[in-house]
This record gives structure tokens, C-alpha cells and sequence, in this order.
């Protein structure tokens, strides 16, 4: 019979959450949706010393927010819960136990100061990266060396100690990665990892491992930091019994910074300019003093834009198709498609995203985003002449925000006027022919931008110039700057009245040759 699909997404608590792991998120729930199966979240705080309050429900809103719904986890429940790690510490024991019955691991008993000298007489001997591992292990104070008596005296007196799996010396290690191929490495490059620390916590390693078998996770999609950690968890796989089930691995590639110098990683925030995480997150500093990271929502971010940005981020469809909803992301999602190379971030790109997103919305919608901003700024403005505005100035605009920006000429005045057109474009016979249009035009109340056009034709042809004459001069009367929006939509909006009064301000403000 055919195992459900299972993936789970394992974030550990100790800050905000990184794009990169929102990434892993998504390809996550992807490939889960796309093979008709479930997505968990699971909560890796196993680290009590690194935990910052506040994470687990940063990481909850983060992924609602960008729309990766979540099947079991800390919040929904499910028939493998808890699904909070340090909920889950009577559970491990067992399994550190049963590798140590079976040969597969040992108690090791080393001081800090004996750990520090085994490096220091390594370091000294010309070792390259000093480890606790199937040769040094022999000089050391653990179960494999001491006598059984006195292990068991040990662990009578409650002697501090710590679980190590026991690593073979001569073997390979082989494990098939979906996006990598075949992965061999040999088992004398892994140290004999600490599987149980000494205050009864379990390590990432045995917990990650245990969790996964008994949440029952088909693929393990997770980014290539841990693709080092990836022979060890196989060889945890096959002690305790369960490789016919092991999971298949995936290791994502790194995300670059922009400059493709290295790792993007959490301190480069606004470092750089722009956010790395996807809401904005409240800390302290190593000094406990309050900060303040950025985040893309407040930003000014659509989270389909944000999301589709972040999905080619090492992946692509094969097709020149850029714009997917999360809906054609699933349909045309493949592990095969994901890259090994290195994505380099293009904080260019994530905004031309938005522009296409925020320019694709209705109109209506656009107006909602106009009218909060504007009545914050104590601006009240109908939804009709919102919608109106909206549509005009959309294609201007990056965030939402720059709608309110676009839209201000709609509720101020000009204070002053381009004083390059002015130079080049204003004289007399231009000045009398704006003149005698703002006085016709209150005749022309309600009237379409084609009307107005028409007007304005009229009255140009009439004092003897060409449209192409008046044009930029009008712009300037109305808006004050060079450039902008379709003008006949402008005084459209305006409407009559208030454009007319306007040219008649420039008119009279303005000197001529």
C-alpha cells in the first residue's frame, strides 16, 4: 500500500523567521499539496538556552500570512501530538536507550576541561578539525573504555554524561538525495555526535530523527546547511531499525545575497537595504535593549508577490510563465525542477513582483488600500473617486502606500510649478489660451476626458495654436510637475471647478515673456 505524502516544516524558535526558511516552508507544503498530503508544523525547541519568546507565534503568522496552510501542527492538533519538541522529552530516552543496548551508541563521561584538551592536543599534533570521534574516542573517558563496574558506579553517583552515537570507522555511508543524486560519504569525515545532552534533552539529531518516524514523514525538504547532518541521520535511521521507512531527503540550495558574496542570513536585514523576513519582528540586543526588524508585510509587500518571488528562488517551471497563484504553483511544482546551485536574492525582482500584483488587483480593491492611508492623513475621499484615482495612478505604484503618494495632486494645490517647462513653454499667447479654457470649462461640468479634450482643442485652435502648444504648460497649471498621469483623466477627477481655478491660480502666479 501506498504511504501518504507527509512533510513537515521544523523551525526552532530563537528568532524571526528567516525567507530562507520561509522557502522551505513553501516547497514543503507544495509538494504536499501536490501529491495529496499533509503538512505539519513542528516546533524544534530542544535548545531552551536559545529560545526567544514570541517566535512560535511570529513563525504561525508568518506562514498564515503568506498562505501556506498548515494540516497538523502546535496550533490544529493531530494524532502525533505534541507537536512542541520539549513536550516530547519522556519519549526520547527510550530510543537513546535502545542504541545503546543495541551497540549503536555510549555514555561518555568527559569533563569540559578533558573536551578541551583532547582539541588542544589535536590541534597541537597538526589534526585538522579536532572531533569526538572513532579514534579519539579511545582516549577518552566514556563506556567503550571504562570498565563496566565503574560505568555502572557512574551512573549510580549521578555523574554528569552525555549519549554518543558510535559511528563506524571504515564505512560509507550512502543515501540518494532528490535534488543532489546520490550522496556517499565516508563515515570517518562524521564525529560521534552527542545524541543526549547531560540535563536529559535530546539533541536535534536524535530528536529530528525520532519525530520523523513517528510523525511518519515521507520527505524531509530542508535546506543544504544540513546536508552535512544528512549521513548521520541515515546511520540513526538504520540502528534504530526503521531505514525500510526512512524518509526521502531533499537539501535545498543556499540563498545568495545579492552580490552573490555569501549566505543571505538573518543579520543581513536591513543591513542591506531591504527586509529578510516576512513580518516585521519586535527583539532585544545583546544588551537587551528593544529592536526592531523589518518585515515584508509592513514593507508594503503582497504576500502573493512575495511568494511567487520566493518559489523561483531555486526553482522554475520550465516554461517562460513568471505569475503563479499559490494554486498554479502547486499544479506545476516538482522537486525535479528545484536547482543545487546557489539562488542569489534580487531585491529588484521581489518589487517588480509586487508591481504586478498590486497593478493586477480591481480597481475597487486598490481604493480600499487609497482611502486608509488618505484618511490617515485626514483626507476624506468617496469610493467612487477613490476607484477613479486608483486607476489612474496604479501603474505608478510599487506598495500600496504609493497610491496615497500618486494621489495627492488630486488634494493639494500646487505650491510651486516645474520651472523648466515654465522656461520653455509658458508665454502669453499660451497663458490667454489656458486662460479662456478655465473659463469655459465650468460650462462643461460632469464632462468625460474626451470632452474635455475636445474643449480644450476648441479653445487652442481658436487663439491660433496647436494642442501639442498648450499641453505641458496645462500639465504644469494643474499638477505642478512635468509629468504624470493621463491630464484629461486628471481635470476629469478634479472636476471642472477646481481645475478651472486652478489654471486661473498658475495664470495669475505666473509671469510672461
Amino acid at each position: 500500500m501506498e504511504r501518504e505524502v507527509r512533510v513537515r516544516f521544523a523551525p526552532s524558535p530563537t528568532g524571526p523567521l528567516h525567507i530562507g526558511g520561509v522557502r522551505t516552508a513553501l516547497y514543503n507544503y507544495l509538494l504536499a499539496r501536490k501529491l495529496g498530503g499533509k503538512m505539519l508544523l513542528r516546533i524544534e525547541d530542544t535548545d531552551q538556552n536559545r529560545f526567544v519568546p514570541g517566535a512560535e507565534q511570529y513563525i504561525m503568522d508568518s506562514l498564515r500570512w503568506c498562505g501556506i496552510e498548515i494540516d497538523e501542527g502546535i496550533e490544529q492538533g493531530g494524532p502525533h501530538a505534541p507537536y512542541r519538541q520539549s513536550e516530547r522529552k519522556p519519549m526520547y530516552r527510550q530510543y537513546a536507550d535502545q542504541l545503546i543496548r543495541d551497540g549503536f551508541a555510549y555514555y561518555a563521561f568527559d569533563t569540559p576541561e578533558e573536551l578541551d584538551a583532547m582539541r588542544a592536543r589535536l590541534t597541537a599534533a597538526k589534526v585538522p578539525n579536532p572531533q569526538y570521534n572513532s579514534i579519539t574516542r579511545a582516549q577518552m573517558r566514556n563506556s567503550l573504555t571504562l570498565p563496566a563496574e565503574e560505568v555502572e558506579q557512574l551512573l549510580a553517583t549521578g555523574t554528569p554524561y552525555v549519549i554518543r552515537l558510535k559511528v563506524p570507522r571504515k564505512e560509507e555511508v550512502r543515501f540518494q538525495d532528490l535534488i543532489r543524486g546520490w550522496v556517499v560519504v565516508h563515515s570517518s569525515a562524521i564525529d560521534d555526535k552527542v545524541l543526549m545532552k547531560s540535563d536529559g534533552m535530546p539533541t536535534y539529531h536524535l530528536a529530528n530523527i525520532v519525530d520523523d518516524h513517528l510523525m511518519e514523514i515521507t520527505h524531509v525538504i530542508r535546506g543544504e546547511e544540513w546536508l552535512p547532518s544528512a549521513p548521520l541521520h541515515v546511520l540513526l535511521y538504520r540502528y534504530l531499525g526503521w531505514e525500510a521507512t526512512m524518509p526521502q531527503f531533499a537539501h535545498l540550495p543556499l540563498l545568495l545575497k545579492p552580490d552573490g558574496t555569501g549566505k543571505l542570513s538573518k543579520r543581513d536585514g536591513d543591513k542591506l537595504g531591504f527586509p529578510v523576513f516576512p513580518l516585521e519582528f519586535h527583539g532585544t540586543d545583546a544588551d537587551g535593549q528593544p529592536t526592531v526588524s523589518s518585515g515584508y508585510r509592513e514593507s508594503g509587500y503582497l504576500p502573493e508577490a512575495f511568494i511567487n518571488f520566493l518559489a523561483f528562488l531555486g526553482w522554475n517551471p520550465g516554461t517562460p510563465q513568471e505569475l503563479f497563484t499559490m494554486d498554479e504553483l502547486i499544479e506545476n511544482f516538482s522537486i525535479e525542477r528545484v536547482s543545487k546551485s546557489p539562488a542569489r536574492f534580487d531585491q529588484n525582482k521581489v518589487r517588480w513582483y509586487n508591481e504586478q500584483y498590486l497593478r493586477a488587483k480591481p480597481d475597487a480593491e486598490l481604493a480600499q488600500y487609497l482611502i486608509e492611508d488618505l484618511q490617515k492623513q485626514g483626507l476624506d475621499v468617496s469610493a467612487d473617486k477613490a476607484t477613479q484615482i486608483a486607476a489612474l495612478v496604479k501603474e505608478r505604484a510599487t506598495f500600496p502606500a504609493d497610491l496615497a503618494k500618486e494621489a495627492q495632486l488630486f488634494f493639494e494645490r500646487p505650491a510651486s510649478y516645474d520651472e523648466q517647462v515654465i522656461s520653455k513653454k509658458w508665454n502669453a499667447p499660451v497663458a490667454a489660451a489656458l486662460a479662456e479654457f478655465a473659463a469655459q470649462l465650468p460650462t462643461a461640468a460632469d464632462a468625460s476626458p474626451d470632452e474635455i479634450k475636445a474643449l480644450l482643442t476648441q479653445v487652442v485652435e481658436g487663439q491660433g495654436l496647436k494642442i501639442g502648444q498648450v499641453l505641458q504648460a496645462l500639465r504644469v497649471a494643474v499638477t505642478g510637475a512635468a509629468a504624470g498621469p493621463d491630464l484629461m483623466h486628471i481635470m476629469h477627477i478634479l472636476g471642472a471647478q477646481e481645475t478651472a481655478e486652478r489654471i486661473q491660480a498658475a495664470v495669475a502666479a505666473l509671469p510672461v515673456a
